[in-house]
């Protein structure tokens, strides 16, 4: 019987406990850098529901446990973001923000790097007003 030793990014960067220190310091660059300001302004004042979410499904899209489909079903990324006008600036302040946090928190330049790629095409997916 041959076992699956494919080793998923969950798995690599460590885990639940990583995943939930990447978006604890996501939110905290978010809510204290002035450069993300306009990105800042799109979320609640409090900023615990929006890390909850971005830690269930980051868990799930790193490999680990489908925690955002287990909750709320499909992911509907575009859809779900549609009432926020989304352009390159705010696209580009979720990616830089993410870049920061996930080299505060350690993750290896190799992983940064796909996970950079990743995170870049996913946030142009949803953007839905030019400019």
């Amino acid at each position: 019987m041959e076992q699956n030793t494919t080793t998923t990014t969950y798995e690599k960067i460590g885990g639940e406990a990583t995943v939930g220190k990447l978006c604890d310091r996501f939110y905290e660059l978010m809510n204290t850098v002035p450069q993300f300001t306009e990105l800042r302004a799109m979320h609640p004042e409090d900023l615990q529901g929006s890390r909850d979410k971005l830690f269930m499904f980051l868990s799930g899209w790193m490999g680990g446990p489908d925690l955002f489909v287990e909750k709320f079903g499909h992911p509907r990324l575009r859809g779900r973001h549609m009432p926020f006008a989304i352009g390159i600036q705010e696209r580009d302040q979720w990616v830089a923000c993410m870049a920061l946090a996930m080299e505060d928190v350690g993750l290896s330049e190799d992983i940064r790097k796909v996970l950079l790629h990743n995170f870049f095409n996913t946030a142009d997916f949803m953007r839905n007003k030019e400019g």
